[in-house]
Formats: C-alpha cells, sequence, structure tokens
C-alpha cells in the first residue's frame, strides 16, 4: 500500500505519540533497570574475590601441611639419630649425628614458623573473606528489593505497553522502510526522543527554530517531507496532529464569527 505523503506524516505523528507514551512508561522504572544491573555485576565482583580467597585459602593449608609433614619427618630422623648415637665408634661418628640432630631441630623450627606464618595469613583471608560475604548478603538484599520494585511497575504497565505495542504495529502498517529508519536516527539523536515535530507559533515545536512562511505553506499543503532546518526533525502541521496552536485558532476566529452571522441571516 503507497500512502499518500499527508498519510505518512499522519503515521509518523502516530507513532511519534506511541514511542512518547512508550517513554513515560520506561520513565516511570527510573534508574532500576541500571541499578539491577549494576547490582548484579557487583556481586558477581564479589564471588570472583571470594573464589579466589578460598583458592588462596586452599593453598595455604597444602603450604601449612608441607611444612608439618616436613616437621613430622624431621621429628623421625631425630629419633633415628638419638639411636644410633649409642652405637657411636669414636667422635667424628658423634659429632657428626650431633650436627644432624641439631639440623633437623633447626629444620623443626622454620616448619613450625612457616606454619605459624601461614596460619596468620589464612586469619587474615579468613577476615577479608567473611567481609566480602557480608558485602555479597546486602548487595543481594538490595538487589531483591529493587528487582521486586521493576517487577511490580512492568507488572502494572504490562497491559498498557501491549496495547501500545499493537498500536504501533498499525502505524507501521504501509510505511517505507527509509521513513522508518529516518525517524529512528533522528529520535536517537533527539534529548527528548521527539523525532516529529509540530509547528507552533511559526517555530518548530522541537528546537523552536523559526521556521519562513513558505517553508511553513509547504509544509500545509503536504507535497513532501520537510526537516526543520535546525534540528533535522520532520515538521507536521495541525492538519496531520490534530492539534491547533494559539495563533492558528486566534486567526480561525473571524472566520467562525462569518460563518455564524452568515447561518443566522
Amino acid at each position: 500500500m503507497d500512502l499518500s505523503i499527508e498519510n505518512k506524516l499522519k503515521a509518523l505523528w502516530s507513532l511519534q505519540e506511541i514511542d512518547s507514551k512508550f517513554d513515560q512508561l520506561n520513565a516511570l522504572k527510573g534508574e532500576l533497570p541500571i541499578e539491577v544491573s549494576d547490582l548484579e555485576d557487583e556481586i558477581e565482583g564479589f564471588q570472583t574475590r571470594l573464589q579466589k580467597l578460598e583458592n588462596e585459602i586452599e593453598a595455604v593449608n597444602d603450604q601449612i601441611n608441607g611444612h608439618k609433614n616436613k616437621a613430622k619427618q624431621s621429628e623421625q630422623l631425630i629419633v633415628k639419630f638419638k639411636q644410633q648415637l649409642n652405637d657411636v665408634k669414636n667422635n667424628r661418628e658423634f659429632e657428626a649425628l650431633t650436627k644432624e640432630i641439631e639440623i633437623m631441630e633447626l629444620e623443626i623450627e622454620a616448619s613450625q614458623k612457616k606454619s605459624k606464618d601461614a596460619q596468620v595469613n589464612i586469619e587474615a583471608k579468613d577476615k577479608f573473606k567473611q567481609e566480602t560475604q557480608a558485602l555479597i548478603d546486602n548487595c543481594l538484599k538490595e538487589l531483591d528489593i529493587k528487582k521486586a520494585e521493576l517487577v511490580t511497575i512492568i507488572s502494572e504497565t504490562e497491559k498498557e505497553q501491549e496495547l501500545l505495542l499493537e498500536e504501533r504495529n498499525q502505524a507501521l502498517e504501509g510505511l517505507e522502510e527509509r521513513l522508518l529508519k529516518a525517524y529512528t536516527r533522528i529520535r536517537k539523536n533527539a534529548k527528548n526522543g521527539v523525532a516529529i515535530a509540530p509547528i507552533i507559533r511559526s517555530s518548530c515545536g522541537g528546537c523552536f527554530g523559526k521556521i519562513p512562511p513558505q517553508m511553513q505553506a509547504d509544509i500545509r499543503q503536504h507535497l513532501k517531507i520537510t526537516a526543520c532546518e535546525y534540528c533535522g526533525r520532520i515538521l507536521v502541521d495541525s492538519s496531520v496532529t490534530g492539534i491547533q496552536s494559539v495563533v492558528e485558532e486566534e486567526d480561525n476566529k473571524p472566520r467562525r464569527r462569518l460563518k455564524k452571522r452568515l447561518g443566522a441571516s
């Protein structure tokens, strides 16, 4: 179906009105979708940190076990060397075994110190782990609240959005892809999402830039689709929007009074 210029403009205006209503409904959500997303990202980051801490604690525990096993082996060697002292035949053997026992005792002390230091490290990581878990718990509580708020808003506006979507699909019927792309581009670049602007007091209803009289006349004749030379929005007149400006209303008053007199006579 090939629409006339006027009908294309009316379809675009309807599309703009519907999308503006969608914008209003989305505005009810405020920053909630972003806040929910940010909280989910934050929780994921904390959980990654928590997993890293658990892995580090596990690695330190393995080190402690290694130190304990080494100390145990040294203790066993000390017992063995002390038994061998009973069978020494000369001072050289006695001094050698005594030296080995001293070395093993130093090994035990070193292992015990390393185990103690590692345990302190674990306690610090455990504390950090508990703090991180507390942060996760707080974020989860806040996330539940914000999700509940968002679900409430969505459920309250769901029916209205469904109806608007049906209206939007109807408004799209027959519109050229070229026009839709232009509309989408203009709407994306506009601060308030308005791509179709009415003429208000001889000015663009989007940026309030003055529209030359000849351009206004061309727009009213619907000879072509005209864009504002200042902001690029597509301009439409009151016959498309159904909304008369104050100036148009004042201009039409004498005509209505004349019609009234003629009718009375």
